[in-house]
């Protein structure tokens, strides 16, 4: 009898790594929004920051979010309203803390 598949964050700890999870940018604007998407975008980002099984959380959707609304910052926005310009990546780079890496 075969073992059961274990998930990918049980395999990751057994050799000893930390799982690090990321929210979902917001995309409202581009082409791919639309009130689904982004209904699933927000249930999505809700389990990763309550219940998902990471070491820690990296929350890409509020480190790039505009604060008027659900888009992206347009200090980092690229253009398309789905991509992030330097900045963006920067913000991000500022936002993983290096004592979550180890």
């Amino acid at each position: 009898m075969r073992e059961p598949l274990r998930s990918a964050h049980q395999l990751a700890h057994a050799k000893g790594l930390r799982v690090i999870g990321a929210t979902v940018m917001p995309v409202k604007g581009s082409a791919y929004y639309t009130a689904r998407s982004e209904a699933k975008r927000e249930a999505i980002n809700a389990w990763i920051r309550a219940s998902a099984p990471y070491d820690t959380v990296v929350d890409l959707d509020r480190v790039t979010a505009s604060p008027a609304d659900d888009r992206l910052n347009p200090a980092y926005d690229s253009g398309d309203h789905l991509h992030l310009n330097d900045a963006g990546y920067r913000a991000i780079a500022g936002a993983i803390h290096p004592a979550d890496l180890g």
